[in-house]
């Protein structure tokens, strides 16, 4: 009898000590697995944004749609400004700007250029894509539409929104957007217990369970909310 009580306390304080380990190991391998997959998910929420900025800058608005964003990227162009030269303090003293500079240059007049000492100067705009510009040097445009794909989720997609903001006080309408990756998307495989208490810390600070960059709630510069 003293021998299976004996081993039963044995097998307790293993299952005990056990427990005190995981108790303290989980919550860290969780955070750290979390760090690790949010530095990836919010690089492309970084990308989302860029995209999004160039989008509006062209368009004057920006786009809930991921397909069309992606199309975006693809086909549309920006110019690319080649510089040469740079006007001196005596010909800026003597009216010269960039504008004018530019004009007198195009208009290949050689007496014009050499009197305002413009020989070296030159201002050639060429387009180049949004891709090119932007996401080359981490897409292909065979797979640029993975910009829309939150990592770790098995294809879900991030969640993206619009809106034309009134400032009342104002009256100005400002183009605003958010693009969100709830932790659910990335984090569900996990220990289900560590995710379920930081969703509840961040419902309870009142704050979004997730990653997520802009908002349509109020103007916030584009900010994501892990800056």
């Amino acid at each position: 009898m003293k021998i299976v009580i004996r081993t039963l306390l044995v097998i307790s304080i293993a299952v005990l000590s056990y427990m005190c380990v995981m108790s303290i190991v989980t919550p860290i391998r969780f955070d750290e697995e979390r760090a690790a997959r949010e530095k990836v998910v919010i690089k492309k929420l970084m990308d989302i944004r860029k995209a999004q900025i160039e989008f509006k800058n062209q368009n004057g608005r920006y786009t809930a749609g991921m397909d069309t964003l992606v199309n975006f990227i693809k086909t549309a162009q920006v110019p690319l400004v080649l510089k040469e030269g740079m006007l001196t303090d005596e010909q800026l003293k003597n009216g010269l700007t960039e504008e004018k500079a530019a004009k007198i240059v195009r208009s290949g007049n050689k007496k014009a250029i050499a009197e305002n000492g413009l020989e070296g100067f030159r201002r050639d705009t060429s387009y180049i894509s949004v891709f090119e510009s932007l996401f080359a040097a981490d897409y292909t445009l065979d797979n640029i539409a993975e910009i829309g794909v939150i990592p770790y989720s098995d294809g879900k997609q991030f969640e993206m929104a619009t809106l034309m903001y009134k400032n009342e006080a104002s009256g100005i309408i400002l183009p605003l957007f958010e693009a969100k990756a709830p932790y659910e998307s990335y984090l569900s495989d996990l220990n289900r217990q560590e995710l379920v208490n930081l969703k509840d810390k961040r419902i309870k600070l009142e704050k979004y369970p997730g990653l997520q960059v802009g908002s349509i709630e109020e103007p916030n510069n584009n900010a994501g909310n892990w800056e």
